[in-house]
Order: structure tokens, then sequence, then C-alpha cells
């Protein structure tokens, strides 16, 4: 298992100079493996080298069997991705825009999108459902105890042909924090992942003492045309008697494959994967093409020092073949901070483009 994909950020128009950058940046360099060990059990490894780091990301030990000829189950133990919202529950080499929305990034456990412990997943013939139980992500700390999150999604498509799919999710995550874990800080990127100056964020919070968050999706596709809508919310409870913090999110996002491509959604996971070009150019054909646009607004001003924001994207994906594209983004953006060094209302726009390849 693989994945190279490899960005360019540029960002203009903004009232500060400090944010008118271009950047460069690999967004995933990832080598793994996975494999099985007789019928039931399975494997998977994964480590990343981007940003000059290696960083475990994906390694469990699975079990999976049948409970009828309808239903099926796994039961995964290890360093474990998510299942939580849409976006959220897609690979990074799989989603329609170069950045995952903010109700993935922003309504999201304090220990980020993996930790270790176990997932059940049980799937029938047009819906799953999930439920863990982990700790913190791979770390050398262990002088405390590691926070703890009981998280779980479910999606359903109620309308499933050859052609057409309607999809209907929701999901929740309930954090207990670790005594190491107090502070809920939270600065989240509006314009792409590479331009680290364009964010919204809380401004300082301590006294963190646990967190809830619950979400919901709707959306599916025609034919080429797809569209899917996301919600989010996330309430963190403060310590000496302070109201909970409450930060929402969503988004609205689209796309239609001008080549006639069915969008590429995994109807067992409720989530995007690698779509199934049907003329590869490798073959003579034009591969795959889809436009893309989004929506997303995200609003930390329930507390005082927090900001808001939103941004509208339009993008261009050219899939070569199945696991080969290229991407274009094009992001206008608005921030209104409170506290930091870029404080009130501000907009631009960040040009985004990407290579990737998936093996």
């Amino acid at each position: 298992r693989g994945r190279i994909l490899t960005d360019v950020s540029s960002t203009f128009g903004s009232d500060y100079a400090a944010r008118n950058i271009t950047t460069t940046g690999m967004r995933a360099l990832r080598l793994g493996l996975e494999g099985g060990v007789g019928t039931h059990f399975f494997y998977q490894f994964e480590s990343d080298f981007s940003e000059n780091e290696v960083d475990i990301v994906t390694a469990f030990l699975g079990y999976r069997n049948k409970i009828s000829s309808k239903v099926d189950y796994d039961v995964r133990a290890g360093h474990l991705f998510n299942d939580r919202a849409f976006e959220g529950s897609t690979g990074s080499d799989s989603t329609p825009f170069l950045e995952r929305g903010v109700v993935s990034t922003a309504i999201i456990p304090q220990r980020g999108f993996y930790g270790i412990g176990i997932m059940g997943r049980m799937f029938g013939p047009n819906w799953h459902a999930s439920l863990s139980v982990t700790g913190d992500r791979v770390d050398g700390e262990q002088a405390t105890n590691d926070s703890r999150t009981f998280s779980g999604r479910a999606h359903w498509n109620p309308i499933r042909t050859d052609r057409s799919l309607l999809h209907v999710g929701g999901w929740f995550f309930d954090e207990a924090l670790s005594s190491a874990a107090t502070t809920l800080t939270r600065s989240t990127v509006i314009g792409g992942r590479f331009n680290g100056a364009v964010r919204v964020t809380t401004g300082e919070l301590l006294g963190g003492r646990s967190t809830t968050g619950y979400g919901a999706e709707l959306g599916g596709y025609v034919g080429p045309v797809w569209l899917m809508g996301e919600a989010g919310q996330r309430h963190a409870r403060l310590d000496a008697g302070r109201p909970d913090f409450v930060s929402k999110a969503w988004s609205l996002s689209g796309g239609w494959f001008v080549t006639g491509d069915l969008p590429p959604y995994n109807p067992r996971l409720g989530s995007f994967g690698q779509p199934r070009v049907l003329r590869p150019i490798f073959e003579g054909g034009p591969g795959a093409i889809e436009l893309t646009a989004r929506y997303e607004n995200l609003d930390y001003s329930d507390l005082l020092t927090g900001g808001q924001g939103w941004a509208a994207t339009l993008g261009a994906n050219w899939y070569l073949n199945s696991f080969t594209r290229f991407q274009f983004n094009v992001v206008h953006w608005n921030t209104d901070n409170r506290v930091g060094a870029f404080v009130g209302p501000d907009d631009g726009q960040t040009v985004m483009t990407r290579i990737a390849v998936t093996f």
C-alpha cells in the first residue's frame, strides 16, 4: 500500500502580507502493507513520511466473519482511523477536494483522526454501523492516563440503484480528557492545509474536562452528479463551573463527472473511495473529469476570544486512471478572528494543485 500526494498552494488578496504566501508540501507520503492470515484474520500497517517526520498511521489486526448471507462484521484492534463524518471517514487520497471540510477538521476529538483501541463494525446490504473505544494516538507519553474516546457512526442507503443512491448518516463521540490534555485551543485551516496563516482560531482555551461531538450527513448521487451536506457540533466542558464551549460547522458540496463516470461512493462504508474510471488514458480514453464545488462555515464565536469563517471552493479533478489524478482548487475564504496575529475581518483567495498516486 502507498500514497504520494504532492501539493502547491498560493494565497493572495489578504489585507495581511504575511498571509499572501506560496508554499509546497507533501500532503501524504505513505508506505505500508496489508494482508490476511487464513480465512478470518487480516492486518494493515502504514507509516507516513511527509513533513520530514515519521508517523505511524493505520496499524491494526482484525477478525471478520459472517452472521448471515446478508450481514457480516469485523473487529479490529490497534491504531485506528476515525469513522466520523462523511469526509472525515474518507481517506486523504480519495477526498474530492484537496482538504477535508471544516465539519471533519474542527468537530473532532482532541486526539485527532487516530487513536489506539478497538473498533467493531457491522455491514448489511445497504447500511453499516461502527462503535469504537480508543485512547490517545501513538506517542511516547505514559506518565498520565490517556484520554478516552467512545465513538460511533452509521449510514443507510434507503435508495440504491445502478445509477442513483441516497445517503443518510449520523455520528457521535464522547471524550474524557487526560490531565495532560486539558488545553482545547483550536486553530483550524480554512484556506488549505499549506497556508498555516489562514486559520479560524478559538484563542487560548484552558481547563477542558471532556468533549462531546455529533453530526449528520445527507446526500447522494444521480448518474454522474453528486451532492453532500454535513453539519456538526462539539461541546467542550470546562472546569471551574464555566459553561460549555460550543463549536459549530457545516458544509454543502457537490460534483459532476463530465465524462459520465459514476461518483466513487463506497456503499459498504458510506464514504468516497478510489474511482472506477471507465476510459483510462492509458487505454486510449480521456480518463475521468470531475468539476466540484463546496461552501463551508465554521463558528467558534460562542467563546469570547473565538473567531468565525467561511470558504467557497471551486475545483476540477482529472483521474488518469483509478489510482492517478491531478486536482485543482480555487478557494475564496473569509475569516474574522478576535485574537492572534490576524484580527478582524479579512478575506482572500488560495489556489491549490495536487498530483496524487495511490497504490
